[in-house]
């Protein structure tokens, strides 16, 4: 609800289609610098208070937003909410990894996410709604938006208490500590299929970010209410939830990496299409498709960073997948900004399709050559081939002691 309320609240501050990217690209700015560090503490500790905490930095985030009277306060109180929201993220990610069973993992996170995206398929309508209330008070509405978006965020206090299931005696023992911090960084990312999965999520989400910031732009230029700009957004979050709950037959029937590749060719040519001066109909069709399109790559990428990353690094590992996210939202964003000053509203679009492309590109590479296994299944670890090596030796007239 919050990020289209910033839209509009921008626009009635003043701003153009630039200043609206660069509002939207700041909201991903704080998090660069605070991922990794958060990812190495939830790997030794508790994942649960980091949700607390980014509630209330969304919904401080909101609030201060909804009395803000100058683009730069929108633009520091924009990036309060993007770390209130990274940190959320990180704790709930990673309790999804820990709760979920390696053969769950695709699943668990394609419910996980159908979360976000119910939150996506709401917040837009109710945001659309209030700020159409009155004409010619966009100022007023849309400050009403982000209060109310505040105190929604801050409901969510009621159901974050004894959210994480620890077993007993897995407490964080120094050594365990000790190996988390002794993985690095590089090692996570050489991994084979963790920068593919990164990208593809970075392309996603970008594209996702720039239709919520830019899509009440082009409904101004095109003459679309907010209120039916709200719905559009909606639709292309119901889309999302309906290919999340179909992911797992997509799966069984395409595998994963056909499965990423034809989704992000699909959206390639779908976000490219809303460039094109199409009545509000035919944009919501096209909005439709590109919602389902989107629907896959975020959770498959969890699962291919978490089952690629080595357990005691696995919150990193998620945070680094976070951090590259949020690169895309800062540099997507501000590109597009760029582009929309330079070119109109419709050069970003045309702009998330190439990068679209790129990633069905990528996510295509496993099935070049020779057969080449999926980078989100699970392989057997070293250790594993070790013991069954050791095991065959013993069984050669040695029992084990």
């Amino acid at each position: 609800m919050a990020r289209p309320a910033v839209s509009y609240r921008a626009l009635a501050l003043g701003a153009d289609a630039r200043a609206v990217g660069v509002i939207a690209g700041i909201y991903a700015l704080l998090p660069l610098f605070a991922a990794v560090p958060l990812g190495r503490r939830t790997d030794h500790g508790r994942c649960a208070p980091l949700l607390p905490i980014g509630v209330a930095l969304i919904a401080t985030g909101c609030a201060f937003s909804g009395t803000a009277g100058s683009l730069p306060a929108m633009a520091a109180w924009s990036g309060v909410m993007g770390l209130g929201h990274l940190s959320f993220v990180i704790g709930a990610q990673s309790i999804v990894a820990r709760q979920s069973a390696p053969d769950e993992q695709d699943r668990n996170f394609g419910h996980f996410t159908i979360g976000a995206s119910l939150g996506q398929l709401i917040g837009p309508i109710a945001a659309g709604l209030v700020v159409s209330g009155h004409d010619g008070a966009m100022a007023r509405t849309s400050a009403v938006a982000l209060f109310v978006s505040a105190a929604l965020a801050a409901f969510s206090f009621t159901s974050l208490w004894r959210i994480e299931r620890r077993p007993a005696g897995t407490a964080a023992t120094p050594a365990k500590e000790a190996s988390a911090r002794k993985v690095s960084v590089r090692s996570i990312l050489t991994t084979r299929g963790v920068a593919s999965g990164m990208f593809i999520s970075l392309a996603v989400l970008s594209a996702t970010d720039i239709l919520t910031a830019y899509l009440p732009v082009v409904g101004e230029q095109r003459g679309i209410s907010p209120a039916v700009v709200g719905v559009l957004l909606s639709l292309r979050a119901a889309a999302t939830v309906a290919c999340r709950l179909a992911m797992t037959p997509m799966i069984r029937l395409m595998g994963r990496t056909v499965l990423m590749a034809v989704s992000c060719l699909g959206a390639a040519l779908l976000c490219a299409g809303i460039a094109l001066p199409v009545p509000a109909w035919a944009l919501g069709v096209l909005l439709a498709g590109l919602g389902f399109c989107l629907g896959v790559g975020q959770p498959l990428s969890m699962t291919t960073v978490v089952q690629a990353a080595p357990e005691e690094a696995r919150s990193t590992a998620l945070a680094l997948r976070l951090t590259g996210n949020r690169l895309g939202q800062v540099a997507a964003p501000a590109s597009a900004g760029v582009l929309a000053g330079l070119a109109g509203t419709a050069a970003p679009f045309v702009m998330l399709g190439g990068l679209l492309l790129i990633s069905a590109g990528i996510a295509v590479r496993p099935l070049r050559g020779r057969p080449a296994a999926d980078p989100g299944e699970t392989r057997p670890a070293p250790r594993e081939r070790r013991t069954e090596g050791t095991s065959a030796s013993r069984g050669a007239g040695h029992p084990p002691r």
